[in-house]
């Protein structure tokens, strides 16, 4: 007992320092670059513009928490596909598998692809095309492991390569996350939790399409030569998520069922952002039985100007729900989960997240 308050006043500890550091820096906004270490393809907490940084669990936890990847019974498999921004065709793809190693350790994988379609090759001399087109190919691998202590305490880390690159040109880099969750209260109803995500080295694109052949023409009466240029490194989109929730039981299903028929389950979260504003919002979920949840919430930007209407992104609302199908008569955590979710934004129609997993 004594163990548990001690860490858990560490990690208070810990979490206020680290805010000092990870202040919202607006100034710096776009000097980072894969922002794709941002876009979250889980349904279930898109649901919530993941703000589970308290109660997020298996694979999903490897996006938000990484602590919350241990807490699943024994597998959990999970494929998501999201519709990002709607109108701008592009689509995010995403698998993850979690599983048990002992009674206290989880590994887990995650791999996540933004298919961005066709886009047309472009020149100075044919600035509206040339006829040609190319696909870019963003994809991270990420390999987690998280530990609890005796139900109360879990901590994780993950490791994760980032790529970008097309036919000419290619960047990559390394970023590390790391999370703590706490639980605590009669029913483990009060949770809390804190991530540092993106920490890792710096990228730079380098390859033959950075490098331009001057003609003859252009240079005077020499033979042409090659210029190579170098381009500038960029760091990956740091942040610290801090969150915050407490589940409300409201009677049983069954006398000798140990699922409540209700649930009710509020958070808050902040995320402190090392490239850009900071942001904080809230959220609820509704249960019914463990087998049908309803979400929403709303996240706003810290200090966005009042003369300013467009949200960014990841800010606004946004609101999900899943079904949890058993699969097993034998065992009720063995489900098949689908979930659906959508974020509200000024522009490009939005974001549709579709998730499939399946628990054992």
């Amino acid at each position: 007992m004594i163990n548990r308050y001690f860490s858990f006043i560490l990690l208070i500890g810990f979490t206020c320092t680290t805010l000092i550091s990870f202040a919202g820096n607006p100034d710096r906004q776009g000097e980072a670059g894969a922002y794709e270490l941002l876009m979250n393809p889980w349904a279930r907490s898109a649901g919530l513009s993941a703000m589970t940084a308290s109660n997020v669990t298996g694979v999903e936890a490897m996006r938000i928490n990484i602590a919350g990847l241990s807490r699943i019974n024994k597998t959990e498999i999970n494929i998501g596909h999201t519709d990002y921004l709607s109108a701008t065709n592009t689509k995010l793809n995403a698998f993850g598998l979690a599983q048990k190693v002992g009674k206290t350790g989880t590994l887990g994988l995650s791999l996540m692809s933004i298919d961005f379609g066709e886009l047309r090759v472009t020149t100075t001399d044919q600035p509206d095309g040339t006829g040609a087109t190319f696909e870019p190919t963003f994809f991270n691998i990420g390999l987690g492991y998280s530990y609890m202590f005796e139900n109360k305490i879990a901590v994780g880390i993950l490791f994760r390569v980032v790529s970008e690159s097309n036919a000419e040109i290619t960047g990559m880099g390394l970023g590390i996350d790391a999370g703590v969750q706490y639980v605590t209260g009669e029913n483990d109803n009060f949770k809390f939790g804190i991530a540092l995500r993106n920490i890792g080295t710096k990228m730079r694109f380098s390859g033959q399409g950075l490098s331009v052949r001057l003609d003859p023409d252009d240079i005077g009466p020499n033979d042409g030569i090659v210029l190579k240029q170098d381009a500038a490194t960029f760091e990956l989109p740091s942040l610290l998520n801090i969150g915050i929730s407490n589940d409300f039981y409201l009677g049983k299903a069954r006398e000798s069922d140990l699922v409540s028929a209700h649930r009710l389950t509020l958070l808050a979260a902040f995320t402190a952002n090392s490239f850009s504003r900071d942001q904080i919002g809230g959220g609820l979920e509704y249960s019914f039985k463990e087998r049908f949840m309803l979400r929403a919430g709303y996240k706003i930007e810290v200090g966005q100007e009042d003369n300013v209407d467009i949200n960014n992104v990841y800010s606004g609302l946004s609101a999900g729900a899943s079904f949890a199908l058993p699969i097993s008569k034998k065992n009720r955590d063995n489900q098949l989960i689908i979930s659906y979710a959508y974020r509200a934004t000024d522009v490009f129609d939005g974001t549709h997240n579709f998730g499939v997993s399946i628990a054992l």
